[in-house]
């Protein structure tokens, strides 16, 4: 069994909120779960961020496989550009 340490998308419709979360590598986003590591809310400002290291370690040393999402947010860069839908252009 592969486990990833990946984000779980919560919150509401374009106001969303992430869970971080090791779960098995075919699951779907939302899916079951194993466990939950932490939370990630880019609303606010700044942009509010809680993990718990010591579990995040353990699934590293178990061999859980981190996103490139939950590894740019450990290494802080929080960046988080809110979604704009495109106008319509009249003709």
């Amino acid at each position: 069994m592969s486990v990833s340490i990946r984000l779980a998308k919560f919150g509401k419709k374009n106001a969303p909120s992430y869970r971080v979360v090791a779960t098995k590598t075919r699951t779907k986003r939302n899916g079951e779960v194993l466990e939950t590591l932490g939370h990630f809310d880019p609303s606010h400002n700044p942009a509010k961020l809680e993990l718990n290291n010591d579990r995040i370690a353990y699934w590293k040393g178990v061999g859980a496989v981190m996103s490139t999402a939950v590894s740019k947010l450990m290494a802080g860069d929080t960046a988080f550009v809110k979604y704009a839908p495109k106008s319509k252009k009249k003709s």
